[in-house]
């Protein structure tokens, strides 16, 4: 009965790491995918022609325009706190 419970609890145990693994290797997969910059027969083109390139994928800042926003939340009211 001892030896069917340790192996019972062994096999729970090593079914339990295996899948805490595969998860953190799928999540992983996932943060380095998205990171990767999508390349393509122009992108490859300018390589070669001129030996670097540079993708912007993101919008650059508009610093007035947070700075306006920041102005905007610190200039709000705000309501006090009611005392219980």
């Amino acid at each position: 009965m001892l030896n069917f419970l340790g192996l019972f609890f062994w096999t729970t145990l090593t079914i339990l790491v295996m899948a805490a693994a595969l998860r953190m290797y799928m999540r992983r997969k996932e943060l380095f995918a998205s990171n990767v910059p999508a390349l393509d027969d122009n992108a490859i083109d300018t390589i070669l022609e001129i030996g670097e390139l540079s993708i912007d994928e993101d919008e650059p800042l508009d610093l007035e325009e947070i700075d306006e926003e920041e102005e905007r939340f610190w200039t709000e009211s705000w309501d006090e706190p009611e005392e219980l």
